[in-house]
């Protein structure tokens, strides 16, 4: 039973990075087509964006560092280059193609990071 405990150890750490990585782009998504008007709690946006920077360290943190083992110490190297894109974003502006552009490079590396961390670990 140990073993189904040490590979979901970081799993939801990996999966509340991806939660909030979504609903940003979701929400940054809905106010660039005006399906959503935030002039009044621009905060939002930025409030989500300074959870999934956090939510994105401590996924990396957790795999390498609660109950390591490989698969989980694997997926927080994939998941650590999406670090680069989201402190690029603060500095692209908002209101032109690149901003959506960098933040969507990070995907790839928060979806291989996610579907890393709830692989089974490796066998001795």
């Amino acid at each position: 039973m140990r073993r189904r405990q040490d590979r979901i150890a970081a799993a939801p750490f990996f999966v509340a990075a991806t939660v909030s990585y979504a609903a940003n782009c979701a929400l940054g998504t809905a106010v660039a087509t005006r399906v959503v008007d935030t002039s009044g709690y621009r905060w939002l946006h930025h409030a989500l964006y300074i959870a999934t920077c956090t939510t994105v360290a401590v996924a990396v943190a957790a795999g390498w560092f609660l109950r390591p083992r490989a698969a989980s110490r694997r997926a927080a190297l994939t998941l650590l280059p999406a670090a680069a894109p989201l402190a690029v974003i603060p500095f692209a502006g908002t209101h032109r193609r690149r901003h959506p552009v960098i933040a969507l490079a990070a995907a790839p590396f928060i979806v291989a990071g996610l579907l890393g961390s709830l692989r089974p670990a490796d066998r001795k």
